[in-house]
């Protein structure tokens, strides 16, 4: 799995949002994509924050559900990504680690590009992962 890089397994078709985005709106999203997050990008697309579902229990808990509050006072900003390149051994290890269930792919110039999620890890391994021998 070294050899195989983040880029054949992350999903490309990441849901965007601004900082002043109303969290009401950002939940909207996630429910019309069947997502569990997303991602926070200024004009140029550059990685600003995330924001996932866990977000939105802490959001209610604070709260009323439906207050104009911008998804900007929720979203996590200490992001930790990964890029294209990188193997997906080591995006699997961050999050493990971290406990994480999304980490936003990045590029350089071209900003946010992609999402891996613990369902992409494992649809991946389920993939190439030989079934195991009758008994």
């Amino acid at each position: 799995m070294d050899d195989i890089f983040v880029a054949r397994v992350m999903s490309s078709a990441v849901q965007t949002v601004a900082p002043d985005t109303l969290v009401e709106d950002a939940a909207n999203t996630m429910l019309d994509n069947g997502i569990g997050s997303v991602v926070v990008v200024d004009d140029e697309n550059q990685l600003e924050g995330i924001l996932t579902t866990t977000d939105f229990v802490r959001i209610v808990a604070e709260r009323q559900p439906k207050d104009q509050t911008p998804v900007s006072e929720y979203m996590t900003t200490d992001i930790v990504t990964t890029t294209a390149q990188d193997s997906i051994r080591d995006a699997a290890d961050v999050i493990v680690e971290r406990g994480f269930h999304h980490l936003p792919v990045v590029d350089e110039d071209e900003g946010v590009i992609g999402m891996v999620t613990t369902s992409d890890l494992a649809g991946y391994i389920s993939r190439v992962k030989s079934p195991s021998p009758d008994e």
